[in-house]
């Protein structure tokens, strides 16, 4: 049973794809940084220097034995954000990817016409009169 699973956790699959699990939870806190400490600060002056982190709609106010119900739109217009870029840019390598995939293409010879019956027949027509 030892040897079936080292076969199948050191098959070249298994690898890659516990490789880009690794790299893609790297990249997912690369773009929340970028989103959090980057963009939505831009967003936020642009839209009058509003802190999006800390829009919220309040349903009950904190009290001494109860902390606050409230809907956290602001985090999840970040979290919004944050997604659009993610896909956007596994968009974009994918696309790198596919196009690094695809094989040169050869110049193709440019196809020959085959003419019509109907062309064929005026063509025999035409050389019949000229050789009248």
């Amino acid at each position: 049973m030892l040897k079936e699973f080292k076969e199948f956790a050191l098959k070249g699959n298994v690898v890659d794809l516990a490789v880009g699990v690794i790299i893609g939870a790297a990249f997912g806190k690369i773009v929340t940084s970028l989103v959090d400490d980057i963009i939505m600060p831009i967003i936020g002056i642009i839209l009058g220097k509003i802190d999006f982190s800390n829009l919220k709609f309040v349903i009950t106010p904190a009290t001494a034995t109860t902390p606050e119900a409230a809907v956290k739109y602001g985090l999840f217009i970040q979290n919004i954000v944050n997604f659009l870029i993610m896909a956007f840019v596994i968009f974009l390598m994918v696309k790198l990817v596919n196009n690094l995939k695809k094989p040169a293409k050869e110049e193709e010879a440019p196809a020959v016409e085959v003419p019509t019956k109907e062309e064929a027949l005026l063509a025999e027509i035409r050389d019949i009169l000229r050789n009248k």
